[in-house]
């Protein structure tokens, strides 16, 4: 059992805490019974488990590598103010080509929550895929693995350059919408197509110019009461359940 906070492994999971170190690695951490057990159903490649001496084995960890730790290096290399005392080390996956009919882009999302709110709710409504686009936070950010309540491993998430891949996507019939308030029309009145990549932007700043240029349509959520803007994981909700219908 591990019971230095100086040891080499201790260390190493670490500097899983930061981007820099996950990238380094091509690893991360999930922390809690649930998320744990979710990666393991499944099919990621788990390195190790993580357990505290005292917490009790799960029947399903069987055949996977297990370290014991003390509480307070579990405690160290935890990010939960209530730490349940199970962990594991993740191999990130590789990135897959994009398949599907119903694609979500993401501009510069900075919210960790609302990155996860928007993967679980993808999952949620059968979308296909989630496409990080540059400035948005890291897929392995702590606060977003929770968020996403293990619908980060149900549904292929990967970052990309959206001009390019909006416009590989449009070179094979697919149809962009992207959210804007200027020149959009309302949801309601929009006809879903076969295959489309809906575009949604930063909190603050919104879809870039950019990008809103390359889109096929604008579309819009009305507001009926007197709030200036949904949240951007609301309006995600909203627009991708449409799709559905």
């Amino acid at each position: 059992m591990i019971t230095s906070l100086t040891n080499g492994k201790v260390k190493a999971w670490r500097k899983l805490h930061k981007r820099k170190g996950r990238k380094e690695q091509q690893m991360f951490l999930v922390e809690g019974s649930h998320l744990v057990e979710e990666a393991w159903k499944s099919g990621q490649e788990i390195v190790e488990i993580i357990m505290e001496e005292s917490v009790p084995l799960p029947a399903w960890s069987n055949d996977l590598p297990v370290e014991r730790v003390s509480k307070q290096v579990f405690e160290h290399i935890s990010q939960t103010t209530t730490p349940q005392g199970i962990a594991a080390v993740i191999m990130m996956q590789p990135h897959r080509s994009v398949t599907g009919n119903q694609l979500v882009m993401l501009d510069a999302i900075q919210d960790p929550g609302n990155l996860g709110t928007i993967i679980r709710t993808a999952d949620a409504a059968g979308m296909d895929a989630v496409i990080l686009g540059k400035g948005t936070v890291d897929l392995y950010n702590d606060k977003v693995i929770r968020s996403t309540q293990g619908s980060l491993f149900h549904i292929p998430v990967f970052e990309a350059d959206l001009t390019e891949e909006i416009s590989s996507l449009k070179g094979r019939g697919y149809e962009i919408w992207a959210t804007a308030l200027e020149d959009a029309r309302y949801y309601q009145e929009m006809k879903t197509p076969d295959k489309i990549g809906l575009v949604l932007g930063n909190e603050g700043a919104g879809v870039q110019q950019e990008l809103l240029k390359q889109a096929d349509k604008r579309v819009k959520i009305p507001i009926y009461g007197k709030a200036e803007s949904l949240n951007v994981s609301i309006a995600a909700g909203i627009l991708m359940y449409r799709l559905k219908e």
